[in-house]
């Protein structure tokens, strides 16, 4: 009698490799190693159900809870061989994930598994930490304000102050832009005193001083920086007009426009192998003191004066958008008409015209001269009325540029100040403006922080605990994704190759910096088919393609973590 065959399939797609990725950063020893469950725990252990969430997360771009389980239940052949693990859908249910967040909420252990965590991966990728990045985000949502809790209203990087948020301060290391620290702090907390407590941590977990700490003019705060100084640090950050009053650049640039201070070029390399001219500046020395803990900390700081080419056209355009818009509103003015205001005394005129110029900021960039025409007519006696002369007076202004104010304030365009405690042999003043020009490092990784793959907005939780647990998860998450495309990058730069076919629609466009997201992408499409007839089983995969397999092998990763799914397979992949 012919048994009854019984066909599944599987979408397999990047599951393995995510799976391998995660052994290779041995995430799941460190989490059960510093997260030890209670003895009620049962089924696979807390670093494995996190590995599997890992895996979701990063292959489906869904944190939600109640959305693991239903996706591992038609994958349970391929999570099993990938793990090595007896996987039920049971073991990612929803409350089971809840208690992940919880465990991983946990202030003390969290540091502790972070710390350990980052050792591991400058140990297993060989990584020599110089740089460090530091920035804040926020994340906001319709969530319930309490007196003490995360989600709280403030200054909204969202656009969104209407709703409360949560602020997330990173850390990560260049050039690769790995996470080293993660801090989450109520939504309306300042970003100044955040770096201190980032700082510290960077430095538990790196074990390491004299780094170059880079951040934006919220780094810039005195104390920040004497701490930095004190504690065998370096750092580079713009200063805002706290720190440097406008008085005080002015004295800076004065020296450049009298022709004293000659000006150093600052060139970067394109990818075309050509020089591009994009800034010049001068460095200068400024004695600083001040209190750390009760020390006094003296050094001299090196102010970098910078001018950013592309900055200062920029600003020249704009002002002069804004003199031609407001020499057409003053004008307009003069016009006479049906709902067309008319002044009859010059200081109402005066108030009108300094009205404009101050809404589009061109005080003293435009000459503004009066006219008056005085009228009379005469009336003729009518009835007791005696014959008088009737006078009128028509106002008019007009507005004209003037041109060596206006030269004067673009050559003022453009200029920015940089502090750094770092020695000139160090970092020079051209590599001081291309170490801050990459702060999109840490702001990439915001991007993917909060928008695909690990979706952190929008946030279906509540519960405080439960978010700072989530986030912490999807910090892991970063790492996961910053590491597979440092890996891929170096080696295709070691070779002096490109990689192509990761392009919908244009398979033969070739990168040398392909990101994880399109790598990943690649898999895609790869379907796990199980025949099963009695006791007898079948297997079969996709076969992989040539760029899949170079992607693989630009990762170190065997081909054996897909072949191993199908092992009755006659024509392996």
């Amino acid at each position: 009698m012919t048994e009854p065959l019984n066909i599944t399939t599987e979408r397999v797609d990047d599951i393995p490799l995510l799976l391998a990725q995660l052994d290779r950063m041995g995430v799941q020893p460190l989490l059960d190693e510093y997260f030890p469950t209670h003895g009620n725990w049962v089924g696979l252990s807390l670093g494995w159900v996190t590995v599997l969430w890992l895996t979701h997360i990063l292959s489906e771009a869904n944190h939600r809870l109640n959305h693991v389980a239903p996706w591992a239940a038609p994958r349970l052949h391929t999570l099993r061989c990938s793990t090595g693990q007896p996987v039920h859908p049971l073991d990612l249910s929803d409350d089971r994930l809840a208690g992940v967040l919880e465990v991983l909420s946990h202030d003390a252990k969290w540091q502790a598994f972070e710390g350990a965590f980052t050792q591991q991966l400058l140990r297993v990728y060989d990584l020599q930490p110089e740089r460090v990045r530091l920035d804040s985000t926020t994340a906001s949502g319709y969530w319930r304000v309490t007196e003490d809790g995360l989600f709280q209203f403030g200054h909204s990087k969202d656009h969104r102050p209407d709703l409360p948020q949560v602020k997330v301060m990173l850390s990560v290391l260049d050039p690769l832009g790995l996470p080293v620290a993660t801090d989450i702090v109520p939504g309306q907390r300042a970003d100044d005193p955040l770096y201190l407590p980032a700082i510290a941590r960077v430095r538990e977990s790196i074990g390491r001083r004299g780094l170059l700490y880079v951040g934006d003019c919220k780094m810039g705060a005195l104390e920040t920086r004497a701490s930095l100084q004190a504690g065998g640090d370096c750092y580079l950050c713009p200063l805002a007009e706290v720190q440097l009053p406008p008085a005080v650049l002015e004295g800076y640039l004065e020296s450049v426009a009298s022709g004293h201070q000659p000006l150093t070029r600052i060139t970067r390399l394109t990818v075309t192998g050509t020089r591009q001219h994009i800034a010049d500046g001068y460095d200068r020395l400024e004695p600083l003191t001040a209190e750390v803990a009760g020390h006094l900390v003296a050094w001299t700081e090196r102010r970098l004066v910078v001018r950013s080419r592309q900055l200062a056209r920029a600003g020249a355009t704009a002002l002069h958008v804004r003199l031609a818009r407001a020499r057409a509103a003053v004008t307009a003015l003069n016009d006479r008409g049906r709902g067309k205001p008319r002044f009859s005394d010059l200081p109402a005129l005066q108030v009108a015209v300094e009205a404009i110029l101050t809404r589009y900021r061109v005080q003293g960039l435009l000459t503004v001269r009066y006219t008056e025409r005085v009228r009379e007519h005469p009336l003729r006696r009518y009835g007791s009325r005696p014959a008088t002369v009737q006078v009128a007076r028509d106002l008019g202004v007009k507005a004209v540029v003037d041109r060596p104010a206006v030269a004067t304030a673009i050559g003022r365009l453009g200029w920015r100040v940089y502090a750094t405690n770092a020695p000139a042999e160090q970092l020079s003043l051209a590599q001081a403006v291309l170490a801050y020009r990459s702060q999109y490092l840490v702001e990439s990784d915001m991007g993917r922080l909060k928008g695909h793959p690990l979706s952190l907005t929008p946030m279906y939780l509540q519960r405080d605990d439960h978010v700072t647990g989530l986030i912490r998860l999807l910090s892991v998450g970063l790492r996961v994704l910053t590491l597979l495309e440092f890996v891929v990058r170096q080696r295709l730069a070691a070779a002096r190759t490109t990689l192509a076919g990761l392009y919908a629609g244009n398979p033969s466009r070739a990168t040398a910096r392909p990101t994880t997201e399109r790598l990943l992408k690649r898999f895609e499409g790869l379907t796990l088919t199980i025949i099963r007839e009695g006791h007898r089983r079948l297997y079969h995969l996709t076969p992989l393609s040539r760029v899949q397999r170079r992607i693989l092998a630009l990762l170190n990763c065997p081909v054996d973590i897909y072949t191993r799914l199908c092992p009755d397979s006659h024509k392996p992949p």
